[in-house]
């Protein structure tokens, strides 16, 4: 039995990370193989130091295809490193953001255009995809409205942009649900967080009887 790639994706302020933390531990108790969980950008050491430069708000003079370009080679390396290897040895890979997020930000956000950074990705990942996606959807505004009332850390670059470049982001992901059906659901984040992850587990433990015990109810 060959691994499955699971992504979870949104906006900034859908609340990714937290659905993630409650998620994976829920996840792992049903697993029926071995299940790991990760991030992008990072994932592995030198992806993680890629991270730093990107996101650092310092760097603001940062040029959007330095950007485009830095948030490839991070997946290569994390793909390579973590990704693959870990689908090759049959495991579920449970992973926030991947390709889609770079086609959402960079393509659509800084406006460099979303075949061209797909076709940048295509180079980077080989055309590998995810096997299913999870998309958090949120409206912009209250996406905005969370990480001012809710980050503890200092806001990174991504953050600090206004709401027009985060209204491009959520159109681009909501281009990619339509064009993605079989690939991609979308789960309300609007909702509490409780919701959110009684939802996404649900679907994913449905989704794949063969990987998971169960039907998702508990």
């Amino acid at each position: 039995m060959s691994g499955i790639f699971i992504t979870i994706e949104g906006p900034d302020g859908a609340g990714k990370t937290s659905v993630i933390n409650e998620l994976y531990p829920r996840l792992q108790m049903l697993a029926k193989k071995g299940i790991i969980k990760t991030r992008e950008p990072g994932g592995s050491k030198i992806a993680e130091k890629i991270r730093q430069i990107i996101l650092d708000p310092r760097h603001g003079e940062m040029d959007e295809r330095t950007e485009a370009l830095l948030y490839a080679a991070a997946r290569r390396q994390h793909l390579v490193e973590v990704i693959l290897p870990a689908l090759n040895a049959g495991k579920i890979v449970i992973c926030d953001r991947f390709v889609d997020s770079s086609l959402a930000y960079q393509g659509a956000g800084r406006r460099i255009g979303m075949a061209e950074i797909a076709q940048l990705n295509e180079f980077a990942t080989e055309g590998t995809q995810p096997d299913f996606t999870l998309y958090l959807d949120v409206d912009s505004d209250t996406g905005l409205r969370r990480i001012q009332q809710n980050r503890t850390h200092q806001i990174d670059r991504l953050d600090s942009e206004g709401l027009e470049f985060h209204q491009r982001v959520r159109h681009a992901y909501l281009k990619l649900l339509e064009e993605n059906p079989s690939r991609i659901h979308r789960i309300d984040a609007r909702t509490g967080l409780q919701e959110v992850v009684d939802e996404s587990f649900k679907v994913i433990v449905a989704s794949y009887p063969d990987y998971f015990k169960g039907d998702g109810r508990v």
